[in-house]
């Protein structure tokens, strides 16, 4: 923490030149414009200060709000995420439970339970503001906004960092489904692993 006053008429020019090149220090690149700048998680802070990306998927906002890369969360990881009208994630599972809190917007959860040899037909669930959503541990789905304005929620997943297997469609086998790790908002940012796969 970094303490500056400079408002006495009898502070030196040197004084204070020197108070503001270690300010400029300390909020220079390798804080704040790094890919990864944040080096632990602050007590409070404003979300709408926090970096936002698509990650190269239109109509996605990706906002870590708090991550095991970025912040060193141990146990959960939360990301804020708004899909514009039919932006949908990729189908696909993960070995962590995760919970959505559906802020605004309305849409549709596809949930393949994942007891075969690959998903299968879905079951489709409406979703809507106010209304969360619980994946099971390695169940296939996906989120799309199926609805007319845009799909804002609040993601929390348990064991980060996320370990996610994408497949084309939910008749792919389990075996060819496609490991992405790091997940595109910690490519730049990631560290061996803290956690086995179980």
């Amino acid at each position: 923490m970094i303490v500056l006053s400079v408002g006495s008429a009898s502070s030196s020019p040197i004084a204070v030149v020197v108070s503001v090149a270690l300010l400029l220090f300390y909020f220079s690149d390798t804080t704040l414009g790094a890919p990864c700048p944040i080096n632990g998680l602050p007590i409070v802070r404003n979300i709408s200060d926090l970096p936002q990306d698509n990650y190269g998927r239109p109509g996605l906002s990706h906002m870590t709000v708090a991550g095991s890369v970025l912040h060193g969360m141990k146990e959960v990881e939360i990301w804020l995420q708004t899909f514009a009208p039919g932006s949908e994630t990729p189908i696909h599972r993960h070995s962590c439970e995760e919970v959505f809190v559906v802020l605004k917007g309305s849409g549709t959860l596809y949930l393949a339970e994942t007891h075969g040899n690959f998903p299968g037909k879905p079951i489709e669930f409406p979703i809507f503001a106010n209304s969360t959503i619980h994946i099971p541990i390695n169940d296939a789905h996906q989120v799309k906004n199926t609805g007319h304005e845009d799909l804002q929620v609040l993601v929390i997943i348990s064991r980060p960092p996320i370990k996610i297997f994408i497949y084309e469609d939910w008749f792919m086998p389990h075996t060819a489904a496609r490991l992405k790790f790091p997940y595109y908002w910690d490519e730049q940012c990631v560290q061996e692993s803290q956690k086995d796969e179980l």
